[in-house]
Formats: C-alpha cells, structure tokens, sequence
C-alpha cells in the first residue's frame, strides 16, 4: 500500500500563499492519480484538487483560478500551490490515492494531514 505524506501547512495571512507536498513512498507513483482533500472544522472532507497519471487536473470551483496542483514523478511528490488564501481555505489538507490492483480490489491511502490556517 502507498504510503503519503504532507508538509508545508501553516499559519498564513489573507491573501497569502502556501505550497503543500505530498510525497508517496513505492515504485508506482508514476502510475496514479493523487488527490487533496480538506477538512474544516465541523464539516465534510471535500475533494480539493486531482492530478491524473498523465497530468490531467481538476480543482474544486471554491479554488479555481487559486491553486494549482503539479506532480514530480522523479522526486514522488505532488505539490498543491495555493494562492490568494482566504479565511475559508482553513482547513486541514489531504493526500489521497486509490490503488487498483489486478484482482480488481482497490486500496485507499491517505496521509497523516496538514494544517493550513488563513487568518490576520
């Protein structure tokens, strides 16, 4: 199973920028989609970001124009850039991947979170 984890979360004013890593452990990286999710307090996590195998993306319409997601496949590492944070970004961030393997079962990974808090 993949193993992921996050970095880069903090304390960050309005306005300001973050870049949060997710580095996944294993020979397969290459292969999957990896994705962000946040968490709020009090609310349901939400998918965030996607990039696909092939570099394909997708962004929720709350970050669109925001962030940017973008993938390394040499260093194992997805990196989320987000710009112009505002109050309601506060959540705590996700790397998530599904692995498929051939008998058709598939697999979860999620790492440990990390805390971004946009306030003054």
């Amino acid at each position: 199973q993949v193993r992921l984890v996050e970095s880069g979360g903090g304390l960050v004013q309005p306005g300001g920028s973050l870049r949060l890593s997710c580095v996944a452990s294993g020979s397969i990286f290459r292969l999957l989609a990896i994705n962000w999710y946040r968490q709020a307090p009090g609310k349901e996590r939400e998918l965030v970001a996607r990039i696909r195998s092939a570099g394909s993306t997708s962004f929720a319409d709350s970050v669109k124009g925001r962030f940017t997601i973008s993938r390394d496949n040499a260093k194992n590492t997805v990196y989320l850039q987000m710009n112009s944070l505002k109050p309601e970004d506060t959540a705590v961030y996700y790397c998530h991947t599904n692995q498929t393997y051939a008998s058709g079962a598939t697999t979860a990974s999620w790492g440990q979170g990390t805390q971004v808090i946009v306030s003054s």
